[in-house]
């Protein structure tokens, strides 16, 4: 099992073993980001790792291995792009990374985050296009706070029902971005009312 694999290596070599099989990304294990991050908080919750030192463990993990994605693009380009094709065995993900990309521009680095393997993908595109370090660390390293939060604190909540889980972990994937959307969606919609009662009040002064 995925989640035995996981236990077993962090068993042997502790952080760095979560900081690794999430630095590797794609390249890595053949497991999911969003296993290794749940059996990681897991683990916390039954005490064999302390919660904070694997947090920032797995958090810099997968922050670090997109970046190398993205590093990979800027310095070597297209090649990269035909590599990926390679490892991914066709380009449906390919081409959805960049249908994201054409959608959501700039946005598709946080939305490819609840994605699984695309999340890889995009940080390789925005490379290859160039995009600054300080833009896509702008976008990344929130929403990748973010995720793996998600993530890492459902391991600690439902460790017990951990393999449950994780086969329905795009599932949840969906679920949590719909919930952020919401609270988006209702962030905005709370300054444009504030926004339109300065308005008037400025107005009927």
């Amino acid at each position: 099992m995925e989640t035995d694999m996981i236990t077993s290596m962090v068993a042997q070599y502790g952080y760095p073993a979560l900081f690794l099989s999430l630095w590797l990304g794609i390249v890595g294990m053949p497991i999911p980001d969003e296993v290794i991050v749940m059996t990681a908080g897991a683990i916390t919750a039954q005490g064999w790792l302390q919660p904070v030192p694997a947090f920032i463990a797995v958090y810099l993990g997968v922050v670090s291995g997109l970046s190398l994605g993205y590093f990979l693009g800027y310095r070597v380009g297209a090649p990269i792009l035909r590599w990926l094709a390679r490892k991914l065995n066709g380009e449906k993900y390919l081409k959805k990374a960049e249908g994201l990309l054409e959608r959501y521009g700039n946005g598709a680095i946080c939305l490819s985050y609840f994605f699984p393997v695309i999340r890889h993908v995009v940080p390789y595109l925005v490379g290859i296009q160039r995009m600054s370090l300080r833009r896509y660390a702008l976008y990344s390293l929130p929403t990748g706070f973010v995720w793996t939060l998600n993530y890492f604190m459902a391991g600690r909540l439902f460790g017990t029902h951990l393999e449950s889980i994780t086969e329905g972990v795009q599932t949840y994937g969906w679920i949590t971005l719909c919930v952020l959307a919401l609270f988006a969606g209702l962030y905005v919609v709370m300054r444009q009312r504030k926004g339109t009662r300065v308005f008037w009040g400025q107005k009927e002064q």
